[in-house]
């Protein structure tokens, strides 16, 4: 018969294979109904009470479907005879995060206690610690100019996904086209979708040639003109241009798009006419 701390390591393991592929069921089922959780991003107070546990997970599970890690690198567990704790550290990024900062973890650290016969997790702490290193202002800009050039190219390639990359599962966006505003990654995706398949088998090319850029700690803004150009197979190119804003955060060492606004300049009202 498996010990306690085999059996809550499995319980564990179990859990961390659940969030990673976003079986929301399955993330609850071991956990009691008085759960609370001191999460990443507020509430301050933590998160109490399964309800509101389940309600937790959803935005978390639309950034792990972009492709991020979420996986065991070290795991301890203690357990006495009706109570038990665990802490570990988890590998939690996209493939861009975990480039930027490849030593950086998610810590994790686990209550639980002895109900009905079996072990359930009665607390959860997660938490990333502080990045108190000074960052060099020069640098933050190439890497959000990088980040540019990747959305050209990507643009180019006509590759959705890594189209996606950069942009916060909260983004909100201001398209060029109704309706008024787009709201999480999910809607900016099919918008991006409709832009690449109006392309057809022609090739798209996107750049802005005099951007700006200003940074203040973990936020960004990025301004200039969008110059686009769509080549058809076999036809001559057309060129349009347009007006951008972009808002970044700093996310978990990562520049994130977190707000859009795109448009085009409305022609002048018609003169008035006298009599």
């Amino acid at each position: 018969m498996a010990t306690d701390e085999e059996q809550i390591r499995t319980l564990i393991e179990r859990w961390v294979a659940a969030v990673h592929r976003g079986d929301l069921d399955a993330v609850l089922a071991d956990h009691a109904e008085d759960i609370v959780m001191f999460d990443v991003p507020p509430p301050q107070q933590g998160v109490r009470g399964l309800a509101a546990y389940r309600q937790s997970w959803p935005p978390f599970f639309r950034w792990q479907a972009q492709g991020a890690s979420f996986e065991i690198e070290s795991l301890e567990v203690t357990a006495g005879g009706e109570v038990a704790f665990a802490y570990a550290l988890l590998r939690c990024g996209t493939a861009a995060d975990l480039a930027a900062a490849p030593d950086r973890r998610l810590r994790l650290t686990l209550g639980l206690r002895r109900q009905d016969g079996r072990w359930v997790v009665t607390h959860e702490h997660h938490s990333f610690p502080l990045d108190t290193a000074v960052r060099d202002p020069a640098a933050d800009e190439r890497e959000l100019r990088e980040l540019h050039q990747r959305w050209f190219a990507a643009t180019a390639a006509q590759d959705l996904d890594a189209l996606m990359e950069p942009i916060a599962p909260d983004i909100v966006s201001y398209e060029h086209d109704g309706p008024l505003q787009y709201v999480g990654a999910p809607a900016v995706r099919e918008v991006c979708q409709a832009g690449l398949d109006a392309a057809a088998d022609g090739k798209v090319t996107w750049e802005i040639p005099n951007q700006t850029i200003l940074i203040a700690g973990d936020l960004a803004v990025s301004w200039g003109l969008n110059r686009i150009r769509v080549t058809p197979p076999d036809g001559e190119s057309t060129e349009t241009w347009s007006r951008g804003t972009r808002i970044f955060t700093r996310r978990a060492g990562t520049w994130r798009l977190t707000h859009q606004h795109l448009s085009h300049p409305l022609p002048p009202p018609p003169p008035a006419r006298n009599g």
